[in-house]
């Protein structure tokens, strides 16, 4: 009698999951239709990132004169903390910020009492100008009566900086790759193996000679292939239709997809968790969503983080989902390497450790 091949039952179970998969329309709404959805009124949308001037002080300012005071108390100035010129200058090259402010004072009365030097993209000279337009109010508000001899109280020289342009789609695709990622790793891997458990498919299975880490991982490769697919579906039309950059080409793109796979690996860990721990069917959404909804909002999904309050902040930087988006922004538009991010990835890898160990605690065959 031939020996049982476990492989051939792999082969078995990733071809009937995928079929499964592509059947389940709640699959291919949350995979890949929903956040096309989001990518295409994005995408069409354009560019704009709402009516703030991102600054950041050049480090050794004079962060004591009255002007960075003032300059600090315009609401229309959103102020982004930098260590170090390495950190302002990555800043400023990513396009994340309008302008680098200098203040210097001078004691020597033939120059003027304040130099401002203003370091900016050359994609946000329309938005630099305004900015000089602000420090020149606020000097003239130090001194109304300024008007005719304003050199001598400050000095606003601006430089522009050549920098790739950083569309709205560059952040909103990863983002949206990410969630789309998340979702079916949580969502999808709950319903099937809770369906398998409730319907005895499981208990049949320990019937036959199939091992349970043939089981498992037929539903992942399944899983991970369509997935993929979904992957390949979002960053072509995010690249070809609306300029997502891809900056070293095919290299970058087979990058996110490596980076797509670990991430949906992790996800599904929680997937497993809600299955057991859940009592009905009508039970996972609540669980997942718990898990869901709070990486779709403050992970960075929409919108950078340091957006939201410096409270929420922290909270935000704990989310596997915030390190995944930003792994896979840093590769598609600065170029980094995996050594580059490799704290986001190891900090992905290291809850994807925990999820697994908490799953195989709670996992239940029957």
């Amino acid at each position: 009698m031939a020996e049982y091949s476990n492989f051939r039952a792999l082969r078995a179970i990733i071809k009937a999951s995928l079929q499964a998969i592509f059947k389940s329309p709640s699959a291919v709404v949350f995979s890949i239709a929903f956040p096309l959805i989001f990518i295409l009124v994005f995408g069409f949308l354009g560019g704009g990132r709402g009516y703030h001037i991102n600054v950041a002080a050049v480090p050794g300012s004079d962060t004591t004169s009255p002007i960075y005071g003032i300059l600090h108390q315009i609401p229309v100035l959103k102020w982004k903390e930098v260590k170090d010129t390495a950190e302002l200058n990555a800043e400023l090259k990513a396009d994340n910020i309008v302008a680098a402010i200098k203040i210097e004072t001078h004691a020597d009365s033939a120059k003027p009492r304040y130099t401002v030097s203003l370091q900016a993209p050359s994609l946000e000279k329309d938005k630099a100008t305004q900015l000089q337009s602000i420090i020149y109010g606020v000097v003239q508000r130090m001194d109304p009566g300024i008007q005719d001899r304003i050199n001598m109280v400050a000095d606003v020289d601006v430089h522009y900086t050549e920098v790739r342009e950083y569309k709205q789609i560059d952040f909103i695709l990863p983002g949206q790759l990410g969630f789309s990622l998340l979702a079916a790793g949580v969502f999808g891997t709950a319903f099937v193996f809770f369906n398998l458990r409730q319907t005895l498919v499981l208990k049949r299975f320990f019937a036959t000679p199939v091992s349970r880490s043939t089981i498992v991982l037929g539903e992942g490769i399944a899983r991970m292939i369509f997935q993929v697919m979904g992957s390949i579906i979002i960053i072509c039309i995010g690249h070809f239709i609306f300029g997502f950059t891809l900056i070293h080409g095919w290299i970058t793109f087979v990058e996110m997809l490596l980076i797509c796979m670990l991430g949906l690996m992790v996800f599904m860990g929680f997937g497993f968790i809600i299955s057991s721990v859940a009592k009905s069917e009508s039970s996972i959404p609540p669980f997942a969503n718990l898990i869901t909804m709070p990486q779709f909002l403050l992970a960075g999904t929409f919108f950078p983080i340091d957006n939201f309050p410096k409270w929420l902040q922290p909270v935000c930087k704990i989310l596997p989902l915030t390190y995944m988006n930003d792994a896979l922004r840093s590769i598609a538009f600065d170029g980094a390497s995996f050594g580059d991010i490799k704290m986001d990835l190891l900090i992905v890898v290291a809850w994807g450790v925990g999820v697994y160990i908490v799953a195989a605690r709670v996992f239940k065959w029957e």
